[in-house]
């Protein structure tokens, strides 16, 4: 596992989230990518999507699971990760970096006040009870 960069915000549902000049990267978790296994395919958004909150960006598919990635915020998708289309394992081997999935043009001023910072998210993954 490796640690969580504190250089981003994280949300209850398993996204990283780092503000870069006027847009937000959007990635999973280092925990989310080992709880799914081996990322198959990943169901990149077309660039232009309009999303609110909370809503379905994309789906990524593993050998075990199908598995949904929300919107940190609301806004337009100005931007998604093409490598993952051939290479979606990059997610596996780099959450934090190469395996970054799409990145949001956020409708307003971006507040991550109602998420996590990466020891507040460390300390929920430790709480959460282990399958």
């Amino acid at each position: 596992m490796s640690a969580t960069p504190s250089d981003r915000h994280y949300t209850k549902s398993h996204e990283w989230v780092k503000a870069e000049g006027a847009d937000l990267v959007v990635g999973i978790t280092d925990h989310a990518q080992s709880e799914l296994t081996d990322i198959v395919f990943v169901d990149l958004p077309k660039a232009g999507k309009t999303v609110a909150a909370g809503d379905t960006v994309l789906a990524l598919e593993s050998v075990k699971t199908v598995s949904d990635v929300y919107a940190p915020a609301a806004g337009n998708v100005v931007a998604v990760n093409d490598s993952l289309k051939a290479h979606p394992e990059l997610i596996n081997k780099d959450p934090y970096g190469a395996g970054w999935i799409y990145k949001l043009k956020p409708s307003g001023k971006f507040d991550p006040s109602g998420l996590w910072t990466a020891q507040a998210y460390d300390a929920s993954v430790a709480a959460a009870p282990s399958h």
